[in-house]
């Protein structure tokens, strides 16, 4: 069963006009259907949690980055971390703590994409949760508005971290969504 964007969206549970409800499959239901194939056939590849390449990926949580295919990684090469942006969040601060302290990691590429959409948006967006749901969010939307600048700030933040114990091999990307290809940032710029 494929979960790609080529197929048609299952339809979401929902009430039909006359109150009842729907009994069509969710999203959800699609990929627990998915899991169960895949577990079918599944063979434990017997492999240590530490990534094998020593290195933790920091990217966006944007659909359109397949990163193992664009990195030429493989299951269990590397930890994975994404949020919105890819910024450098005190959480994600702490997910790179635990890949280094905990499981050997040694290695940090941070990856921006080009299109992405915390360049449109502003922390206005967390005033108007507030209004809408009547309770401001503790968290900051970390969005941005020139991607080079933001890649670099990222940088600095894992460089500058008292937790993490290595931070030599930091480097920062731009994923261009339109050509697949990573763009180095100069963090001296």
């Amino acid at each position: 069963m494929s979960t790609s964007a080529s197929r048609p969206a299952a339809a979401e549970h929902s009430a039909t006009p006359g109150g009842q409800a729907d009994d069509s499959p969710t999203v959800i239901d699609r990929l627990v259907a998915a899991n169960r194939q895949y577990a079918a056939d599944f063979h434990d590849p017997g492999m240590d949690a530490r990534p094998v390449l020593k290195v933790a990926v920091v990217a966006c949580m944007d659909a359109r980055l397949d990163l193992h295919a664009a990195l030429g990684l493989q299951l269990g090469d590397c930890h994975t971390i994404r949020n919105a942006g890819g910024v450098v969040t005190d959480d994600v601060i702490r997910s790179l703590t635990i890949s280094q302290r905990a499981l050997g990691t040694r290695s940090v590429i941070l990856i921006h994409h080009t299109g992405c959409g915390l360049l449109t948006l502003t922390e206005d967006f967390r005033h108007e949760l507030e209004m809408e749901v009547g309770q401001r969010p503790s968290w900051a939307v970390e969005s941005f508005r020139d991607l080079d600048q933001d890649v670099r700030q990222s940088i600095q933040r894992v460089r500058t971290s008292p937790f993490l114990l290595h931070t030599d091999d930091v480097r920062g990307f731009v994923f261009d969504v339109t050509t697949g290809l990573l763009r180095e940032v100069d963090p001296q710029q």
